[in-house]
């Protein structure tokens, strides 16, 4: 007869691997910073070519020339030669599932998405993940902040801004519930079973459904003493008020029309984001005060009859034209490669110091943070990094430090483990 072992000795007995884990959050700055030597792009179009840096305290306090900087008292400080590198405010990831989702085919690690069309109290904030392997990669291509939001049904829910070195979602909260995002019903949708694409022939009863939805929200909102509590309509409160920016998916002209013209209706801060057909409609959306999200300059054009190289044009038209723009890429691993959307377009007519800010400053004020990062200036967060090369460009983007708040994060991720890992085993001749 047989004897059979119990399972929890035969894994007591079995070697004890521990997985690879993000790196931790670094500790609050202890010693004051001062960098020189670097070409700095400060975000706001401006570049100091031979530059000082100093921090201390988690907040920038001299930005300046290098013959400036050195007259200063700068004992104590840790020095930095960064002659001969860049240095960027952090850029910053918008309308991203970063944190919220690890693996897209696996249903468990999916936290983006709520059931129901009409979400508006969701918040994305609370489902953030610190300890997805994804984050590390981000940073290592100078992503330090992003913009994590809910996907799904009509009204997705509320978007939050978050650092990307935090032990925990309360730790990394930068801005709680910035925004509320709407997907806007597209005019056309695709028959998975036809594998073709077809005309939404309800398209204007959802248009109504969602004026009918604000509308009611608000009316609600102007009674001082509603009978009875609604939570989604409360949850429209801080968007009616002002507080929060309404961020609508949209592509094609018409529906971006629609949109502002809704946002203009119950008085709306609007952003567009994707805004394919956005070059289309520069004049409006300046007039109308509204902000564009672009989604990817590596993409090709939606229609037939357009410029092949549209989508590498369109941020300077809406540059040129006035329009608050600033860069994204759908989905969560590729943030690593959200610099070299704006790089592309620089290509395409885009001023380079524009491209930059189109990351760091034009991004921070449509999320509302510009009082605090964005640019390159005394008194705001430590939020940047140096670079051995332009950042804008995949070969030059290869990162030596980073700071976020001041504070060193480590560059170190998954990825280039195993590169390290399979490197040594081939250059042994294994």
């Amino acid at each position: 007869m047989k004897k059979h072992i119990p399972i929890i000795l035969l894994l007591a007995a079995a070697p004890f691997v521990v997985p690879a884990q993000p790196p931790s959050p670094a500790p609050a700055q202890q010693q004051p910073v001062y960098i020189f030597g670097a070409t700095a792009h400060l975000g706001n179009g401006q570049v100091i070519e031979n530059s000082a840096i100093a921090f201390e305290n988690g907040k920038l306090t001299f930005v300046g020339e290098a013959a400036a900087g050195a007259g200063r008292g700068l004992s104590g400080h840790r020095r930095i030669d960064a002659t001969g590198k860049h240095v960027y405010p952090a850029f910053i990831a918008p309308a991203t599932n970063l944190g919220l989702v690890d693996i897209g085919a696996v249903r468990a690690t999916r936290d983006y998405q709520e059931v129901g069309a009409m979400n508006p109290g969701v918040r994305s904030l609370i489902a953030y993940n610190t300890d997805s392997e994804v984050i590390p990669t981000v940073r290592s291509q100078g992503v330090l902040l992003a913009q994590v939001r809910p996907e799904g049904g009509r009204i997705s829910g509320l978007s939050s801004v978050v650092q990307l070195d935090a032990w925990n979602w309360e730790d990394a909260a930068y801005r709680a519930d910035d925004g509320m995002f709407l997907n806007w019903p597209g005019l056309a949708s695709f028959n998975r079973r036809e594998q073709r694409t077809t005309a939404n022939r309800e398209y204007e009863k959802q248009v109504r459904e969602v004026r009918d939805f604000f509308a009611e929200a608000r009316a609600y909102l102007d009674n001082p003493a509603p009978a009875r509590a609604n939570l989604k309509f409360e949850a429209m409160r801080a968007l009616f008020d002002g507080q929060r920016r309404l961020y609508v998916e949209a592509q094609e002209a018409r529906e971006i029309i629609h949109a502002v013209e809704l946002a203009r209706e119950f008085g709306l801060k609007l952003a567009i984001v994707d805004g394919r057909d956005a070059w289309m409609l520069a004049k409006l959306l300046k007039e109308n005060d509204v902000a564009v999200v672009l989604r990817e300059t590596h993409s090709l054009p939606a229609r037939v009859d357009s410029d092949v190289d549209q989508p590498f044009k369109t941020p300077a038209i809406l540059a040129e034209a006035g329009v608050p723009f600033c860069f994204s890429i759908d989905g969560f691993w590729q943030q690593r490669n959200l610099a070299f959307q704006a790089g592309q377009a620089v290509g395409f007519g885009l001023d380079y110091e524009k491209a930059v800010a189109a990351l760091t400053s034009n991004t921070a004020r449509i999320l509302g943070i510009e009082g605090r990062t964005g640019t390159l200036e005394a008194g705001k967060d430590a939020n940047l990094f140096i670079s051995e090369g332009d950042a804008l460009d995949v070969r030059g983007c290869r990162l030596t430090h980073a700071f976020i708040q001041g504070r060193e994060i480590g560059l170190d991720n998954k990825q280039k483990a195993l590169y390290r890992k399979f490197k040594a085993k081939y250059e042994g001749g294994r």
